[in-house]
């Protein structure tokens, strides 16, 4: 838990410098002078460098294994790389029938190196995987100006090895843009809280306005955290401070409102319908399907819609305090979530009567920690009681705000934490070794050494931590230093402010109870971050070693207890701590235990990857390929029975909706001839039906009805002209609409999918090639 210590003495502390009429400077000079970094030790670049290179390692390792990942934004960025319209605008294809449901400026940097390099796995993920290393170096940086390198280190360090971390920088969802982004808004606003300087402010609120262009309002969870600690912690006069706010507010809503002020403006006629929406309207998908309708489970058009149940429970999981340390979650994002949490309140408490005018470098500390920690609480908080879509991988915007708030804890205490600092590290250590062996237990069969050894190195540190605090009470209290009990504040605070010494170290400067034994307190502190990282490591290698794709995905092997939908996250499951594997069997080792579905779900990718399945089939039409089925498990909606516990990542198709099928070459062949004469060479139900063969064959093929298959587009009388005016050439036949496809189901979306099926099975000659059917709609029946 703790970065080992610097090899050369630490910074002195601040001491303000006299002016010409013998006066300290004001507070903002003395912030601004306390916020420079001390000079690194020496091995502190190339630690950096290091770091930075083994997390570019670790997320460009294999990253082709994954193919187009989710296709249904791989086809999106295909699309954008042919038309600078579709670029714009986010559209599923080059033709411009519909828009993805999130706004589009994920998409971009995918697009622009497709564009340049050429379509190819590599060309959409490598950007996601840079993605990643630019937010570890920014959050290094960010925790290294006021906690050293050490504390950097170990920041940037755990969040490269968070797993969900790793398993979204490896992917092409909006969430690794969104993440880097949140990263470098905290990153300026803490800028600001140093030396008051508007342009701080002005560029988190353009980072937050971009973050809203990347998914919506999920960027402005964290705003109100920010706002209030800047207007209670700001180094100007009040009124100063509101006024930066206000042109922070307006770098938002210029940065982000630009592209949603021109997609209102454009006629709807001659621009994509937006995806998402029911009525064709990106203030309604923003507030309705991508907003409010997440917290209260009233999402129109959704695969689970229809809120949550009343005590807490919903069609996406049970809500609640607990549940991101549940089985579906704790793996993803909770590992070093306790020692983050005791951290922030050690540290708030520690660092409590702190004055900028006196000890302008620990009241800085105190306002990163509130930054830090008002981020990880409100996006914890939303994240625990919120009743509409929820999948694991959302925990990513988690992984940042943990990180920081661990190196910069287990900094602080490091250096000059008083003498409580040993026993508070030692707390955190213990119950972080606790809770991995949790965690690790839920997977009994995977690396069944490792949870016993974390918990031993874990007691070994502990105890080691303890011994340091009371080696350092017992030789205190020998020498008489005068030094108060409890938190280890001077006895004196005025004294601070006349010698310029800092108030509340309760140690002589630079120095710590922890730095007192240097060779055991290095071994300590070095089984302190083994103990901490030993399970986010191995989560994120096996992540790294299992090739993903789909539209929901999870970190880390599969785990008992977790909820039965795709990932362990998809409506409709239940809890059981057995699965049914691919052949039936229940429980126990083998096939229908954990290690037999986890088998079973890597043995369905690759099927799914080497078969021709028609891609319109739908749950409760035929097996999901990669699945096991789970005892007890409650079918998706639209088809009886549950699905593999493992996510889409490892399974197969889920019937088109969650992941395309694999294109046969005769498919492909039949969909690419005189594919120039038509605007569409296909069109099929739902958008990952109809990202598998546009990604084939590089030609726009129609998504109707939008991801879910549930969006009103096109209508049937618009199809019907499209088709009348032989923009079309063939129809994917299996789909089913999605739920609400036109049919009331649970999403309650007003789509007409299931109505065009049916009026293309009646009127066109049908077509059976490599497996898959399909429509001729130049050739009536």
């Amino acid at each position: 838990m703790t970065p080992h210590p610097p090899a050369t003495p630490a910074q002195p502390s601040y001491r303000p410098p006299s002016t010409s009429r013998g006066r300290a400077p004001g507070p903002v000079a003395a912030s601004r002078a306390a916020a420079e970094p001390a000079a690194d030790p020496r091995w502190a670049r190339p630690a950096l460098w290091a770091l930075l290179l083994v997390t570019a390692v670790l997320y460009l390792w294999s990253l082709s294994a994954s193919g187009y990942a989710n296709q249904f934004y791989s086809a999106a960025v295909q699309a954008g790389s042919e038309s600078w319209k579709a670029f714009f605008f986010g559209s599923s294809d080059a033709a411009n029938s519909i828009t993805v449901d999130k706004p589009p400026a994920a998409l971009w940097p995918m697009a622009l190196s497709v564009r340049l390099f050429g379509l190819s796995s590599w060309a959409i993920l490598v950007p996601e995987a840079l993605m990643g290393v630019a937010t570890v170096g920014v959050l290094h940086g960010a925790v290294r100006r006021r906690f050293g390198a050490g504390a950097g280190l170990l920041a940037g360090g755990a969040l490269a090895v968070t797993p969900v971390a790793a398993l979204m920088f490896r992917f092409n969802n909006p969430d690794a843009l969104l993440c880097l982004l949140m990263v470098c808004a905290v990153a300026a606003v803490l800028r600001a809280l140093d030396d008051g300087r508007t342009k701080w402010l002005v560029l988190a609120g353009v980072c937050f306005g971009l973050g809203f262009l990347t998914k919506t309002l999920q960027a402005w969870l964290i705003l109100p955290a920010l706002a209030v600690v800047y207007v209670c912690c700001g180094p100007v006069a009040l009124r100063r401070r509101l006024g930066q706010l206000l042109l922070a507010g307006l770098a938002i809503v210029v940065s982000g409102g630009w592209w949603v002020a021109a997609v209102e403006l454009w006629p709807a006629a001659s621009r994509p319908y937006i995806g998402g929406s029911q009525h064709n309207s990106f203030l309604e998908l923003t507030f309705g399907y991508n907003g409010f309708g997440r917290i209260t489970g009233n999402e129109t058009g959704s695969v689970g819609g229809g809120g949550g149940r009343p005590g807490g429970g919903g069609g996406w999981g049970e809500t609640g305090i607990t549940r991101l340390f549940s089985s579906d979650m704790g793996g993803q994002i909770s590992w070093l979530l306790p020692a983050a949490l005791i951290l922030l309140v050690a540290s708030v408490w520690v660092l409590r009567r702190a004055r900028r005018a006196t000890d302008a470098e620990r009241a800085g500390q105190r306002a990163e920690f509130l930054v830090w920690g008002g981020a990880l609480l409100m996006t914890f908080t939303t994240f625990s009681f919120m009743s509409g879509i929820f999948h694991q991988y959302y925990n990513i915007a988690l992984a940042p705000y943990i990180a920081a708030l661990v190196g910069m804890g287990a900094g602080l205490f490091w250096r000059r934490g008083g003498r409580r600092a040993p026993f508070v590290l030692a707390v955190a250590v213990a119950v972080t070794a606790g809770w991995s062996f949790v965690l690790l237990n839920r997977s009994p069969e995977w690396l069944p050494w490792l949870r016993w050894t974390v918990v031993a190195l874990g007691l070994l540190s502990a105890v080691g931590l303890v011994a340091l605090g009371l080696l350092s009470v017992r030789a205190g209290a020998s020498a008489g230093d005068g030094e108060q009990a409890g938190d280890g504040e001077q006895a004196r605070e005025g004294a601070g402010a006349r010698d310029g010494e800092p108030v509340g170290d309760g140690a002589s400067p630079g120095r710590s109870p922890l730095r007192t034994g240097r060779h055991l307190a290095v071994l300590v502190a070095g089984l302190g971050v083994v103990t901490a990282l030993a399970g986010p490591v191995a989560y994120t290698l096996d992540t790294v070693n299992t090739p993903k794709s789909g539209s929901i995905i999870t970190a880390g092997p599969a785990v008992r207890g977790g909820m039965g939908g795709p990932g362990g996250g998809f409506p409709g499951g239940r809890r059981a701590g057995m699965w049914r594997g691919a052949n039936g069997g229940t429980g126990g080792p083998g096939p229908g235990g954990p290690q037999g579905t986890r088998q079973a779900g890597r043995q369905g990718t690759q099927q799914s990857n080497n078969q021709a399945a028609s891609p319109g089939r739908f749950p409760g039409q035929g097996q999901a390929a990669g699945g096991g089925r789970r005892a007890g498990g409650q079918g998706f909606p639209g088809g009886p029975g549950g699905f593999g516990e493992r996510g889409a990542g490892r399974m197969g198709g889920m019937g088109g909706l969650l992941n395309g099928s694999k294109v046969s070459a005769k498919a492909k062949a039949l969909l690419e001839k005189d594919a120039g004469d038509y605007t569409w060479a296909a069109a099929a139900i739902g958008s990952q039906n109809a990202a598998s063969y546009q990604l084939a064959t590089e030609k726009p093929v129609m998504a109707i009805g939008g991801f879910n298959g549930s969006d009103p587009s096109p209508t049937l009388d618009q199809f019907k002209k499209d088709v009348a005016d032989g923009k079309i050439h063939y129809f994917v036949a299996g789909g089913q609409g999605g739920p609400g496809g036109g049919r009331g189901g649970p999403g309650g979306g007003r789509g007409g999918s299931s109505k065009i099926t049916s009026w293309v099975e009646k009127t066109f000659e049908k077509v059976t090639v490599g497996g898959a059917t399909f429509y001729d709609l130049t050739r009536k029946a």
